[in-house]
């Protein structure tokens, strides 16, 4: 982070101080509204706003909380130690991000002055045109933005270790600088921005921290989901069940438990989307794309297609023609 900015975060808060003058606990008027420990984002957003910045109180132990709002915490500088739900210990170190959804117990261990984390406080409905901009239906970013947006989600928390991916690092400045120096059309700049960042992050699905057993499963997941993205051509559960040293059965299971789907569903939807994508942008004919997307029998193939969009492939493709 570029250092201008980074002095700007150091700066000791008013609260900071107050803490450093002998106030051991957080002020919880600034946070909570109620007697529940939940931060509210009518405490920590002016009204009208969808997404604002504040830096980590640092100094001070955060009791378990949880938040109603999305929050994204990234890693200046330094690093930060949270519990999350009890029992998983994330630690974040420079130019981590930490994704937490409405349902995660957090828990803060003091930081000290180095240690420069921001807040992220995003409502829901901004993320309506960063997920808007991530065309088609790509399994694993619905698995992601499943962890962030529903009440009962496969994850609490996604903890993206990406310090040295500079696009990443380059467009989380970017919304920082928008956000602090309260730029003109910051909102869509900030939506659009956001956008861009899920965009990278889904290619990066791969620089998710694995070392929480307690994430073991949801993992996992995320290899599969990767693993039918990157080969749905040729994939089999057999195979990916070899590569993770696991059961075709054990795999199975796990598949449906946590993402409501079978492997041949979700191979399926991926391959689908796939030969939605060759029929709207190539000239491939249709006997070609069936081809592409892994199948051999085209009877099976224009079934699948007409039960899942109610027309043929050429038929499709016709309806989706650029006047």
């Amino acid at each position: 982070m570029q250092e201008v900015l980074l002095n700007l975060l150091k700066q000791i808060t008013k609260e900071e101080q107050s803490i450093l003058d002998g106030n051991s606990k957080v002020e919880k008027d600034i946070y909570f509204s109620g007697k529940d420990l939940v931060v509210d984002s009518k405490k920590m957003l002016e009204k009208g706003k969808l997404i604002d910045i504040r830096p980590h109180t640092r100094f001070v132990h955060f009791p378990k909380h949880r938040h109603n709002y999305i929050e994204i915490i990234y890693m200046c500088s330094g690093q930060t130690s949270h519990i999350i739900n009890d029992y998983s210990e994330v630690v974040l170190e420079a130019g981590d991000l930490l994704f937490l959804n409405q349902n995660a117990y957090q828990e803060i261990k003091p930081a000290g002055y180095d240690d420069i984390a921001i807040n992220f406080i995003v409502l829901p409905e901004f993320f309506d045109v960063a997920f808007s901009m991530i065309e088609g239906e790509n399994i694993l970013r619905n698995f992601i933005i499943g962890t962030l947006m529903r009440d009962s989600a496969p994850m609490d928390y996604i903890h993206f270790k990406v310090a040295d991916i500079l696009p990443v690092q380059n467009l989380i400045e970017n919304m920082v600088w928008s956000i602090m120096n309260k730029h003109p059309n910051r909102r869509q700049i900030n939506q659009t921005t956001m956008g861009l960042l899920f965009m990278q992050l889904v290619n990066y699905s791969d620089r998710i921290d694995k070392n929480d057993p307690k994430q073991y499963e949801q993992n996992m997941t995320m290899s599969i989901l990767r693993y039918i993205e990157e080969n749905y051509r040729t994939a089999s559960l057999t195979e990916i069940a070899d590569e993770l040293s696991q059961s075709v059965y054990q795999l199975s299971r796990l598949i449906k438990e946590q993402t409501g789907q079978t492997f041949k569903e979700l191979l399926q939807t991926k391959r689908l989307n796939q030969a939605v994508y060759l029929l709207t942008s190539t000239a491939l004919s249709v006997e070609d794309i069936i081809s592409a997307v892994g199948y051999e029998n085209t009877s099976y193939f224009h079934r699948l297609f007409k039960n899942k969009y109610g027309m043929t492939p050429k038929a499709y493709r016709d309806s989706h023609k650029k006047i």
